[in-house]
C-alpha cells in the first residue's frame, strides 16, 4: 500500500517506535502543510491510505473527487470540523478514528496559567535585556479559576487548581455543570457572571456549529482588569477578531494562547506575539513524546487492520460494504 502522512512539521513520525508497524509499505511523509489543492493532489495522486495529524489539513469534497485511489483516511485523534465525513462516504473513503488523551493538553494549559500569572516569559526577557525584577506576579492560591467545559481536560484543570488552593467555577452545558457540582466545584449563575467573577478563565470546549464564536468580544471586555484568559482549545471558539480588538482597545488582560485562526504561523509580524501581556505557543498542547506514540500507534494499528481485512474504529462503516 502507498501510505502518505501529512504535516509532520518536526520530522518526528519516522523516529517513533510505532512507525515500525508500517515497515512493509511504501510511506511518503510530507513535512509541511500544503494549502494549494492542485499541489496537494499531485502529492497524493498515488496514495491509497492517508494519515492525518489531528486537524492540520482539511479534507473536503473537491479534494476527495480528485483522489480516486484513496481508500482509507486514518485519523490521529478524533474527527473534527476539518474532515467532511459525509463527503468521504460519498467517495467510498473509509475513515478510521484514533484516540485522545487529556494529559498533555491539560499540562500545557496549566503551564500557560502559571507563566501568565507569574509573568515568567516577561521576566526572562527583561533579564536577557539587563533588567532586574521589572514586574510583580501573583500566586494561583486564592484565585478564582473559571473553566468553560468540564470534559476530560477541564476536569484535570479543576484538579490542578484544587491542589494549588484556587477556587474553581465551571460554566458550560447543564450536564457539564452538574458533573462539576457532583465533584464538589461551583457553577456560575450565568455566562455573564462567569466572565465577570473569575480571575482566570480557561476554555475547554469542542468546536462545532453551536460553539463557534461562542466567546464574544463583550465577554472579554467584561473580565476583571489584570484577569487571565487561556485558550488551548480552538481559536474559532472566540468571535473572530474579538480578542485582538479587546487588547487593542487597552483592556489589560494576561493571555495565554496555543491555538490560532490560521495555522501554522511563520510570520514574525503576527500581532499577538508582540503584545506585552500575551504568551503564544505553537499549538503544542498535544505535541508530546508519549502522546505521539499513542496517537500514531492507534492510527497505524487501524491501517494494519484495514489492510488485513479486519478494519477497526471506522466512523463511516457503510463504506466497508462496498469494499
Amino acid at each position: 500500500m502507498n501510505i502518505t502522512i501529512l504535516d509532520d512539521y518536526q520530522d518526528a513520525v519516522r523516529n517513533l517506535t510505532c512507525f515500525g508497524l508500517l515497515r512493509d509499505h511504501q510511506v511518503q511523509i510530507i513535512h509541511h502543510t500544503e494549502k494549494n489543492e492542485n499541489r496537494l493532489v499531485e502529492l497524493l495522486q498515488d496514495t491509497d491510505i492517508l494519515v492525518l495529524i489531528r486537524e492540520r489539513t482539511h479534507i473536503h469534497e473537491s479534494l476527495l473527487a480528485r483522489l480516486p485511489k484513496l481508500k482509507l483516511i486514518s485519523q490521529t485523534g478524533k474527527i473534527s470540523h476539518h474532515l467532511d465525513l459525509a463527503a468521504c462516504t460519498r467517495h467510498l473513503v473509509a475513515v478510521a478514528e484514533g484516540i485522545g488523551s487529556p494529559i498533555a493538553p491539560a499540562e500545557l494549559t496549566w503551564a500557560l496559567i502559571m507563566n501568565s500569572i507569574r509573568q515568567i516569559p516577561q521576566a526572562i526577557e527583561d533579564m536577557k535585556n539587563g533588567k532586574w525584577q521589572q514586574n510583580i506576579g501573583r500566586t494561583v492560591y486564592g484565585q478564582t479559576i473559571g473553566i468553560w467545559g468540564y470534559g476530560k481536560i477541564g476536569q484535570k484543570i479543576a484538579q490542578y487548581a484544587q491542589v494549588f488552593g484556587a477556587n474553581v467555577v465551571v460554566w458550560g452545558s447543564e450536564i457539564s455543570r452538574q458533573r462539576a457540582i457532583d465533584a464538589g466545584f461551583q457553577q456560575a449563575n450565568s455566562k455573564e457572571d462567569f466572565f465577570m467573577q473569575c480571575d482566570i478563565i480557561s476554555l475547554h470546549l469542542r468546536l462545532n456549529e453551536k460553539t463557534e464564536g461562542i466567546v464574544k468580544e463583550s465577554d472579554l471586555m467584561s473580565m476583571k482588569e489584570n484577569a487571565i484568559f487561556i485558550n488551548t482549545a480552538r481559536a474559532e471558539l472566540i468571535e473572530k477578531g474579538g480578542l485582538e480588538n479587546v487588547l487593542r482597545r487597552g483592556k489589560k488582560l494576561f493571555v495565554g494562547l496555543d491555538v490560532y485562526d490560521t495555522e501554522p504561523i511563520f510570520s514574525n509580524e503576527f500581532d499577538l506575539m508582540h503584545m506585552k501581556h500575551v504568551i503564544c505557543t505553537p499549538h503544542i498542547g498535544y505535541v508530546e513524546q508519549q502522546g505521539y506514540e499513542m496517537y500514531f500507534g492507534k492510527a497505524f494499528e487501524n491501517i494494519v487492520h484495514f489492510i488485513n481485512g479486519s478494519p477497526t474504529h471506522i466512523a463511516n462503516p457503510e463504506v466497508l460494504k462496498t469494499i
